[in-house]
């Protein structure tokens, strides 16, 4: 993580952020804004979408590889599914769609816009971006196996009328999710920690073997490696304003939410985008972080976190709305359409092939930018 977020764990900013964005959720809870308070709520959302990145770099800093990427990854998703919940919560009918919605969004943002970003980056900086084909490709799979599950089976199933499961695949498809979700952590964490970690350096790994390759067992090193972690009590401090932004991120957000929805509608777009605008705020601090992370050699904690984020949003957020089932009303739509199915199935395939040689080049980051565009493109003008 950030070597700044260590040499300086707090600034001014870091901590006034999160507690001002707190107190702006605290004055707009539950009111009717008007338009200049909206606009005040969202540069506070942004802010505290900041300082959680920070907040989040410095306890990752704390941890280590690939913990750090883990820390960051279920932050993201806990707004995510907060974020869902309440605005089903008061959305009724019209809000069926929107998990399946925000999911797929960030399926495809993380896959392909984090991924191709953090490609881009490596290679503009060392010609060819070099990274773990063992763990990226377990990450991948299993981000696959996650989104055929629950996103696709629905379409297909034949229990329930419409893209939606019955309540006995619903429950089955959520502990699905959480067990591999848990099961990739293990794996991840302990068993086979070593596939999750950067490669040593990318240009020192291109020079020893005259192939842009290397091991995959690095440990780590580049810049900001060596680095000295924040002591526990700033890393405390740290996690403690973390979970601040957090609650400060979803509650604003929902203030702000009907602003959103109103003018998706005004603007006559498809209700789906506000699902692709949620999945881009909550994984703005991802995005900052895999980038960051690229620019100093360590694509492969870029791939931690964009694939982990796109676990963590199927694993997490599945098992949350079949429980919030339970008391939401209304249906719960999940399967894709024949279009979403079409860029999921060359998302995988492209994703594979972009991993499987455990290094890639400025044209694997530009397809899957094209890919993303591509989506974007089609959530507006489908």
């Amino acid at each position: 993580m950030s070597t700044a977020a260590h040499k300086s764990p707090f600034t001014d900013w870091t901590v006034v952020v999160p507690l001002v964005s707190l107190l702006a959720l605290v004055f707009s809870w539950g009111r009717d804004l008007p338009g200049f308070a909206v606009a005040l709520v969202a540069l506070c959302l942004a802010g505290a979408v900041l300082a959680a990145v920070h907040h989040a770099e410095v306890v990752a800093l704390r941890v280590g590889e690939p913990f750090g990427s883990l820390v960051l990854a279920v932050a993201v998703t806990v707004i995510e599914v907060a974020l869902i919940v309440t605005l089903m919560a008061d959305g009724g009918d019209k809000t069926a769609s929107l998990a399946r919605d925000t999911v797929f969004a960030a399926v495809m943002i993380t896959c392909n816009g984090i991924v191709g970003l953090s490609l881009l980056v490596g290679a503009l900086r060392n010609r060819v971006a070099v990274f773990n084909a063992e763990g990226s490709g377990a990450a991948l799979a299993t981000v696959a196996t996650l989104a055929v599950l629950s996103l696709v089976l629905p379409t297909f199933t034949t229990s329930k009328p419409g893209p939606e499961f019955s309540t006995a695949q619903l429950t089955f498809a959520a502990v699905a999710s959480l067990a591999l979700y848990g099961l990739f952590i293990a794996v991840q964490t302990v068993r086979h920690r070593d596939y999750f970690l950067p490669v040593a350096t990318e240009a020192g790994a291109r020079k020893s073997d005259g192939s842009g390759g290397g091991d995959g067992s690095g440990d780590g090193a580049g810049d900001g490696e060596h680095a000295e972690p924040p002591t526990s009590r700033a890393a405390l401090v740290s996690l403690g304003l973390l979970l601040v932004a957090l609650v400060a991120v979803v509650g604003d957000a929902k203030a702000v939410s009907p602003a959103i929805e109103a003018g998706v509608a005004s603007a006559g777009l498809p209700n789906a985008v506000v699902g692709v605008i949620i999945a881009l705020l909550v994984l703005a601090p991802e995005t900052l972080a895999a980038v960051r992370a690229a620019r100093r050699d360590r694509v492969q904690t870029s791939l931690n976190l964009g694939y982990g984020s796109a676990i963590a949003s199927i694993g997490l957020t599945i098992p949350a709305i079949a429980l919030a089932s339970v008391w939401l009303s209304g249906p719960l739509l999940l399967g894709l359409g024949p279009v979403h199915m079409v860029l999921l199935a060359l998302t995988i395939v492209v994703s594979a092939l972009t991993i499987a040689p455990g290094r890639a080049t400025l044209l694997q980051g530009g397809v899957h930018i094209v890919l993303l565009a591509a989506y974007l493109f089609l959530a507006v003008s489908p």
